[in-house]
C-alpha cells in the first residue's frame, strides 16, 4: 500500500496543512502502515493454517479412524505409541521413546527463541463401543488384571493425537514463520492419572528443555464442533479416591443384639459424609463426596465382620481436598465409637496414590489465547464456560517446583445435529463420538495460532 510522503509546508491534495496537523499526520501514518502490516501478515499466517489443514485432511482423517479402530488401555499404549512417534519421525523432530513408560517427547528446534509444549494423552477406556460407525472399534484386550475388556476410546483421546498430529504437520511446513523449541509430549495412562506424573518424576523438566508454556486440549461433548471453550484460572478439579474399611463384630442376622453391624455404620457414614461439603467447607470453595461402591456381606442371614466403600472427592483447592480427608476420618471414628467399637477396630480410610491435582490455568496466558482465537474465529465461536468437577491429570505440568504456565482449552466435537437435538452422548460412554471432520480443523487451526502467538510472529 501506497503512503504519501509528508513534508513540511507542503499540500496534499490541494489543501493547505499546518505545522501542527503535519505533525499530527506524521505520528499517526506510520501506525496506521504498522497496523495494516500487521493485519497483512496474520492474514498471510491464517491462510496458510487453513491451506495447510486441506493439505493434510485426507491424512489426519485417515489417522483418526485408524487410532480409534486401534485403542489401547492405560500403561498399554505400544502401538500407539509408535504410531505418535512415526508421525513425528517423519517430519524431521528429534524424537525419545520410551521416557516413561509408553509416554514420548518430540522437540523441533527451529533457532532461538521460547519453549512451547503440546500434550496429548493416548489411552483408552475399558467400553465396549456402540455407535454403530463403520469406523468403530471391536478391540477387545486384556487388562492389567489380566481381564479381557472391550476397548473403545470414549474420552476423545484419538481426536487429541489426530489434532497434536496436525498442529506438528503445520509448524513444520510453517517453520520459516516463526522461532523457537516445539516440544510435542505423548502421554500414556491420563485416564488412571498416572502418565503425567511419572514422565515429571522420571525428567521431563530436566532432561528435555523447559517450557515457556504447556498447551492442551480435551474434547468436550457439550460444545459443537467448530466452537473452542476456555476458563481462566481453575477449569477442572483435583480427585483423589479413597477407600474405607468399615469394621464391625459379625455374627447371625437373627441376633443383631450380639454383633456390631458394619452395614449400619456404613450406612451411617455414607449419609454424616454429605455434610462435609454442606456444613464444614465454606460455600465458595467447590467440592463433591460421592460414595460410588459399596460392597459387604456374603448371605441374608449372616452380619458381617466389615464393609468397603469407594469414594471419590473433587475440589479446586489442595487445602479442601486436606479437609475433606480429615473429615472422613473424624466422622468415621467418631460413629466407630458411639458404636462401642474399640479404637483398633476404627474405620481404615486409605487414599489411593492415582490423585489428580485440579488443572488451573494460568489466568495471563489464557487471555493471550482467547485475544488471539476471538479474532481468528470470531467470538461467537470461543465460548467462556464454567468449570467442571471432571479431573485431567494435565495441570501436573503445571504444578512443579518451575511453575510451567498451563492452558488447556475445551475443543467442541458434538455434532451440530445432535447438539440442535439435545442428544449429546456423554464422555466415557458407549455411544460417544465427534464431528471429526470439523474437530479436526477447528481443533489444528486453534491450536497452530496459539502457538504462532507465543512463539512471537
Amino acid at each position: 500500500m501506497l503512503l504519501p510522503t509528508i513534508l513540511p509546508n507542503k499540500k496534499i491534495a490541494n489543501f493547505p496543512l499546518s505545522n501542527q496537523s503535519l505533525l499530527i499526520m506524521h505520528k499517526i501514518i506510520p501506525l496506521i502502515s504498522s497496523l495494516l502490516l500487521l493485519y497483512s501478515v496474520a492474514g498471510f499466517a491464517q491462510h496458510d493454517i487453513e491451506s495447510g489443514i486441506e493439505r493434510n485432511t485426507n491424512h489426519l482423517q485417515n489417522l483418526y479412524f485408524d487410532l480409534h479402530q486401534t485403542p489401547e488401555l492405560s500403561f498399554m499404549e505400544f502401538n500407539t505409541a509408535k504410531k505418535m512417534a512415526g508421525e513425528l519421525k517423519s517430519l524431521g523432530f528429534e524424537v525419545h521413546e520410551a521416557v516413561s513408560g509408553n509416554t514420548l517427547v518430540g522437540l523441533f528446534r527451529n533457532g532461538d527463541g521460547p519453549v512451547i509444549m503440546v500434550r496429548t494423552d493416548m489411552d483408552a477406556l475399558p467400553v465396549e463401543e456402540k455407535t454403530g460407525l463403520p469406523y468403530s472399534s471391536s478391540v477387545i484386550s486384556s487388562d492389567q488384571a489380566g481381564n479381557l475388556v472391550s476397548v473403545m476410546h470414549a474420552c476423545g483421546h484419538d481426536m487429541h493425537m489426530t489434532v497434536w498430529s496436525g498442529t506438528a504437520r503445520l509448524m513444520v511446513e510453517m517453520k520459516d514463520q516463526w522461532k523457537g523449541t516445539l516440544m510435542m509430549i505423548a502421554q500414556q495412562a491420563e485416564e488412571q492419572s498416572g502418565g503425567a506424573k511419572n514422565v515429571i518424576e522420571a525428567g521431563l523438566y530436566k532432561k528435555f528443555p523447559l517450557p515457556d508454556y504447556a498447551l492442551a486440549y480435551h474434547v468436550s461433548d457439550k460444545i459443537p464442533a467448530g466452537k473452542i471453550g476456555y476458563c481462566a484460572g481453575p477449569i477442572m478439579a483435583g480427585v483423589r479416591s479413597v477407600d474405607i474399611t468399615v469394621y464391625g463384630e459379625g455374627g447371625h442376622g437373627a441376633q443383631p443384639d450380639r454383633t456390631i453391624d458394619p452395614i449400619v455404620l456404613a450406612s451411617r457414614m455414607v449419609v454424616d459424609f454429605q455434610t462435609i461439603v454442606s456444613r464444614e467447607l465454606s460455600p465458595l470453595s467447590p467440592a463433591v463426596v460421592t460414595v460410588g461402591s459399596i460392597h459387604g456381606g456374603t448371605k441374608h442371614n449372616i452380619i458381617p465382620a466389615e464393609v468397603n466403600l469407594q469414594l471419590t472427592i473433587r475440589y479446586y483447592d489442595e487445602l479442601v481436598g486436606d479437609q475433606i480427608i480429615a473429615a472422613l476420618k473424624r466422622i468415621g471414628n467418631g460413629l466407630a465409637a458411639s458404636a462401642n467399637l474399640p479404637p483398633e477396630k476404627y474405620p481404615l480410610v486409605t487414599v489411593q496414590d492415582d490423585s489428580t491435582p485440579p488443572v488451573i490455568n494460568d489466568e495471563a496466558l489464557t487471555g493471550r489465547l482467547v485475544n488471539v482465537l476471538d479474532n481468528a474465529f470470531g467470538k461467537e465461536h470461543i465460548l467462556k464456560v464454567a468449570p467442571l468437577m471432571v479431573g485431567e491429570d494435565f495441570g501436573q505440568y503445571g504444578l512443579t517446583p518451575e511453575k510451567v504456565a498451563i492452558s488447556l482449552m475445551w475443543l467442541g466435537s458434538v455434532p451440530q445435529e445432535k447438539y440442535d437435538a439435545g442428544d449429546m452422548p456423554g464422555l466415557h460412554t458407549a455411544y460417544y463420538y465427534p464431528d471429526y471432520e470439523l474437530t479436526i480443523s477447528t481443533g489444528v487451526k486453534g491450536m497452530v495460532l496459539k502457538l504462532m502467538e507465543l512463539f512471537g510472529n
